[in-house]
């Protein structure tokens, strides 16, 4: 397994980390995702570390809290085996302080996930979105006193706009608080909006990229065929419109490329898809998520080669979409691209 730094931290992590959104299944949403229970997320952390794979992701909301329990018994007897990151920010609840990024909130969730997970110390946590609420120095002072107890290690965000990120980022180096070294982010080759604006504030700013659902929301599996249904067993029936839309002729064109790169290379679709994503600028791990060792093993191999220039190449242009403005005279006008090269 290959290690990469994230951002500009000195913590290293694998190119490849585990998701555990599909630990518990409780609730519509989550149980449409998986329903893991402690012995299956044992055997998947087992295999999981057998490949390198040491960074295992969930969130306070992902089945209400079961996530990070099921996750902190999978991994209790190994802590010093592998990193945690975790998430908070969003609804825990319908009360006005079970929500956002509030002092009290924040101490609150912190204290609440070290228990599920049955730890002292998370070695990231990530804001699960933007708290237009709360103060940015409130925020960022209260991770400080956070790391500064030594519970937390890293921090990061997920989900955030570009001014936000670069907001944050200045009011850390003003007061000296930690600077968020990780951005959770949406990125695939059917979602490529991450590379607009948010890929070249990671690139300027030393902010890396954890993806999540890298493979289009389950899309580009190779499930998903131009003129069938959708598969009757497809989680997209139940959480499609929580995610954004996708283009299905776009779609259908991007699987048609990665069949012939599969035809090439003896690789699966989901191998290509991922590995062409380890291969993007400011990429420090894919999340992968799994619920069996099957689909486990099958995405672990999306490490240990690369394709060719010339089919990322041909990646590159299936999926490729016109930029909104202010971002398109960047991309195809002589002038603003001398100035703003694009990441390469």
């Amino acid at each position: 397994m290959e290690y990469r730094q994230l951002g500009r931290s000195g913590l290293k992590v694998p190119a490849l980390s585990f998701g555990a959104a599909t630990f518990g299944g409780e609730g519509p949403f989550f149980s449409a995702w998986g329903n893991t229970d402690v012995a299956e997320a044992r055997r998947l952390v087992d295999i999981c570390l057998e490949a390198g794979v040491t960074l295992f992701d969930t969130a306070d909301v992902y089945s209400s809290g079961a996530s990070e329990e099921i996750l902190g018994a999978a991994v209790k007897g190994r802590r010093g085996d592998v990193l945690i990151s975790t998430k908070t920010a969003l609804p825990m609840g319908e009360g006005p302080t079970e929500a956002g990024t509030s002092r009290a909130r924040l101490i609150r969730a912190c204290d609440t996930a070290l228990r599920r997970l049955g730890t002292d110390y998370i070695d990231l946590l990530q804001l699960h979105a933007f708290d237009a609420a709360t103060p940015v120095e409130e925020v960022l002072s209260t991770l400080d006193d956070l790391v500064r107890a030594g519970k937390l290690r890293y921090v990061g965000v997920s989900n955030f706009a570009g001014w936000q990120v670069m907001k944050s980022l200045a009011v850390a180096e003003r007061y000296g608080y930690p600077r968020y070294v990780a951005h959770q982010v949406y990125y695939s080759l059917v979602g490529r909006d991450y590379e607009w604006e948010l890929m070249p504030l990671g690139l300027d700013q030393g902010v890396g990229a954890l993806v999540w659902s890298p493979l289009g929301w389950g899309r580009l599996t190779g499930k998903l065929r131009r003129g069938t249904p959708l598969p009757d067993r497809s989680r997209l029936h139940d959480t499609a419109a929580f995610g954004p839309p996708v283009d299905e002729e776009r779609l259908f064109a991007i699987v048609d490329v990665l069949d012939d790169i599969a035809a090439e290379t003896g690789r699966t679709l989901p191998q290509i898809a991922l590995n062409w994503l380890l291969q993007r600028p400011t990429v420090s791990s894919v999340i992968i998520g799994a619920r069996n060792e099957q689909q486990l093993r099958d995405n672990l191999g999306a490490v240990g080669w690369n394709l060719s220039a010339e089919q990322v190449a041909r990646l590159d242009a299936v999926s490729a979409v016109e930029a909104p403005y202010p971002y398109f005279p960047y991309r195809r006008q002589e002038g603003f691209a001398r100035l703003n090269p694009p990441p390469v």
